[in-house]
């Protein structure tokens, strides 16, 4: 497909995307306050309207550190959104069996480790969480952190049965890093480019080679506490990257919707 970006410019744009990473914040429901900050809502009507000259067949609502442990916003969130739309949800190891069963029927994929925004703190029973969701639910853990960091997390990070990394993971520098996880199956999520140190396209490049089942786009959606939000040149920027209609199609469709189990 043929699209124009605000420079009237034309460029390549995905036949069909998956979102793989946005959230929704529905001041309907409880938000906390974290390191000082609380976004202003953005809903689902919001986000519908930002997407719209976009080919989306499906998508992530992730949980974002605000929201804390509630699960009301987000099973509200998915029964609106459609069959096509799973979750991602902020909750302690101490989660019963149970709870995370009663997740899963409401399209919950999965469990974010957000270290980057302390969320959660302290990463020793890491491996053992990971591996009890998968073995209970096949539910994976998405991890938000500094690449900067992963120095102490990457020999749990390859324990687990299952697991992904936000935006390329923040830093230039750990680089390096990400391109160990892709190659050792970890699915890296080529999203949040407005918070990010790292060259995207040079990044996409490099990943993609790697492993091709790796990355997965994801928009960010509203793109809170980045240096600048979300736009069209961020879709241009990947597609440019990946050159060809197989590629850009896996990173922009095809990964998301074998990891997160999304119909296309």
């Amino acid at each position: 497909m043929i699209a124009v970006d605000q420079n009237n410019t034309e460029f390549q744009q995905p036949r069909r995307i998956i979102d793989a990473h946005f959230h929704i914040y529905n001041d309907s429901f409880p938000l906390i306050e974290n390191q000082g900050f609380l976004p202003a809502p953005f809903s689902i009507e919001d986000y519908r309207h930002r997407t719209k000259d976009f080919n989306i067949r499906g998508g992530v609502i992730v949980s974002g550190s605000v929201q804390g442990f509630d699960q009301s916003y987000l099973k509200s969130a998915l029964a609106d959104m459609g069959d096509q739309f799973v979750g991602i949800t902020n909750l302690p190891s101490s989660v019963s069996d149970e709870e995370i069963l009663k997740l899963r029927d409401h399209r919950i994929r999965g469990i974010r480790v957000n270290l980057k925004r302390r969320v959660v703190s302290g990463l020793d029973n890491l491996v053992d969480f990971g591996q009890r969701i998968w073995d209970l639910a096949g539910w994976h853990l998405e991890i938000y952190v500094d690449s900067r960091e992963l120095d102490e997390v990457m020999p749990k990070l390859l324990k687990l049965p299952k697991v992904s990394v936000d935006h390329l993971g923040m830093a230039r520098s750990g680089l390096s890093q990400i391109q160990k996880l892709a190659e050792n199956g970890v699915h890296i999520k080529a999203s949040g480019f407005g918070r990010t140190e790292v060259d995207v396209g040079k990044a996409v490049k490099a990943i993609y080679a790697i492993n091709p089942e790796s990355l997965m786009f994801g928009t960010d959606l509203p793109s809170t506490r980045a240096e600048r939000p979300f736009n069209v040149r961020d879709i241009e920027t990947v597609c440019e990257a990946l050159g060809d209609d197989k590629a850009i199609d896996k990173v922009f469709a095809g990964n998301a919707a074998d990891f997160y189990h999304i119909n296309l």
